[in-house]
């Protein structure tokens, strides 16, 4: 069985990894990634709008994998509606990054549940493999860790890149024209950058787990020393 240092070490990592499973499974199921305010800007061209009447054509939008809502303003007040990214809308996307996002969150939760599996095998005793030890550890959350933020830095790339706000507030827009004047990352978002950075912490609490402390001997120990115990 592993000495109580290194099973306290592995109880935090199994802590962590079960903590960062959770936090992507909520990242994924609330439609909170992202957030920002769009202006009609079809409506206000229509009606050469100033700068005090722009506020009843800026309207507000958020979403997230899977999902979102938006309240239009075209000066005639706000309308809200929801959306549903599948089927029809990731159409209008770049839909193999999109499906990329959700492939490597899926992949991170399934390794970071590895690494649980891993970490509760090594508080129990002491494997023979080293792929079973902090070793297997270490590389289920350098896997799990580098998914996560695979999927961070993608979704980023799909925002800032490919304009992935913009796509989604004129999806079926045909009259309307929506311009994006700001948008922001949320919960959700800053939940799985999150989930990497325990990872990471998780990687330098198993890189101190293989550091051997010294052990003091006492007086009595080092008088009880025989000559087999020095031929040995």
């Amino acid at each position: 069985m592993p000495c109580v240092f290194k099973r306290t070490l592995f109880a935090l990592i199994s802590a962590s990894s079960c903590a960062s499973f959770v936090l992507i499974l909520v990242a994924m199921g609330t439609p909170k990634w992202m957030t920002g305010k769009i202006l009609c800007k079809t409506g206000a061209e229509l009606v050469n709008a100033t700068d005090p009447e722009m506020v009843k054509f800026i309207g507000e939008i958020y979403y997230g994998l899977f999902g979102g809502g938006k309240m239009r303003k075209c000066g005639l007040g706000g309308r809200r509606s929801k959306f549903t990214i599948f089927p029809h809308l990731v159409k209008q996307l770049n839909t193999t990054l999109h499906v990329l996002i959700i492939f490597f969150l899926c992949a991170a939760f399934s390794f970071a549940l590895a690494s649980l599996g891993f970490c509760i095998f090594n508080i129990i005793k002491v494997p023979y493999r080293a792929i079973q030890g902090p070793a297997g550890i270490a590389l289920w959350n350098f896997i799990a860790g580098g998914f996560a933020g695979l999927a961070v830095t993608s979704f980023m790339a799909a925002v800032r890149l490919h304009d992935l706000t913009e796509r989604i507030a004129n999806f079926r827009e045909n009259i309307f024209q929506f311009v994006i004047l700001e948008e922001h990352y949320e919960d959700s978002f800053w939940l799985c950058v999150a989930s990497a950075a325990v990872h990471g912490v998780n990687l330098l609490l198993v890189a101190i787990s293989g550091i051997r402390f010294p052990t003091l001997k006492t007086k009595t120990e080092e008088a009880n020393v025989t000559a087999e115990d020095i031929m040995y």
